[in-house]
């Protein structure tokens, strides 16, 4: 059974930047593209960022682009967020997810296999 489990969230200022990390467990991971989502209160979940098994290859939604960047440690089972810049608006429960099948960027909801439990970010102006 897949385990996925996030940590870094926590309040910052705006401008300010967090590391979120999420160890996963249970499959073997380097053979599954992983991604961050996020959901504010009262908005549906949505896509942050994806990343490729072997790391090369990442996607970004545009409200990021530029400020976070995603990365991964295949012998460590663990996926990273780096956000920088941080906005009043990035504030969200973050959740990272896997892939559905083997081998695909995560980009969408459709593409996700399973969900952590999620770290909340709070950014202060």
């Amino acid at each position: 059974q897949v385990q996925l489990v996030e940590s870094g969230g926590g309040l910052v200022q705006a401008g300010g930047s967090l590391r979120l990390s999420c160890a996963a467990s249970g499959r073997t991971f380097r053979t599954y593209g992983m991604g961050w989502f996020r959901q504010a209160p009262g908005k549906e979940r949505e896509f942050v960022s994806g990343i490729s098994v072997s790391g090369a290859s990442t996607v970004y939604a545009d409200s990021v682009k530029g400020r976070f960047t995603i990365s991964r440690d295949n012998t460590k089972n663990t996926v990273y967020l780096q956000m920088n810049s941080l906005k009043p608006e990035d504030t969200a429960l973050y959740y990272c997810a896997d892939g559905r099948t083997t081998f695909r960027i995560v980009t969408t909801t459709q593409h996700v296999g399973s969900w952590g439990k999620g770290t909340q970010v709070t950014v202060s102006s």
